[in-house]
């Protein structure tokens, strides 16, 4: 972990490794330990309530795609694994006891204080760096608007800011309210 000199661990593999059944929230950036502090209780209830969200949106659509909650480790490449707060994935069921997803289409990151520089910068480069990604939310419990980033055509991500309306979060053919992602104020 930064100044705790954790060297050994550089690979995701490794990390993985290392990171199974140890207390504590942690991804790894650039083959480096980054340990991730506690959240609030807005926070934790602005995830949940996104994932509340997402799951009854996947209800209505006939594909095979679910939600998972945080705790599931994202690789990115063979040195960066992230941690989302929500995500959807689509496709064949992931094993029980996996603990990774490397396809996700929708990553959601709720962004406090400490982590806002990392979800609008490294996270939003290197998520967009999967070929299955299409949509990036990032969600500002303090002004209750999302940041909607989108895969476009070629190298484009477009970006939207909402604060209410719908989102359209196609593939895989979503419709979001922004309010049904925040908990209640």
């Amino acid at each position: 972990m930064r100044g705790e000199g954790v060297a050994a661990v550089t690979t995701v593999t490794e990390f993985i490794d290392w990171a199974e059944g140890r207390p504590g929230r942690y991804e790894l950036v650039d083959g480096e330990i980054v340990s991730r502090p506690y959240q609030c209780v807005r926070h934790v209830e602005t995830k949940f309530a996104a994932q509340i969200a997402l799951s009854e949106a996947l209800r209505v659509i006939p594909l095979s795609c679910e939600m998972l909650p945080g705790g599931l480790c994202v690789p990115i490449d063979t040195q960066t694994a992230f941690e989302p707060d929500a995500l959807v994935y689509c496709g064949e069921r992931l094993a029980p006891d996996a603990i990774t997803v490397p396809e996700p289409i929708i990553v959601i990151e709720v962004i406090s204080p400490s982590t806002k520089q990392v979800d609008i910068g490294a996270k939003l480069l290197g998520y967009f760096r999967l070929p299955s990604l299409q949509h990036y939310l990032i969600l500002d419990t303090e002004r209750r608007t999302v940041i909607h980033h989108r895969r476009s055509t070629g190298d484009l991500i477009e970006t939207r800011i909402a604060a209410s309306g719908d989102l359209s979060l196609d593939p895989p053919g979503l419709t979001l309210s922004v309010a049904s992602l925040f908990a209640e104020p």
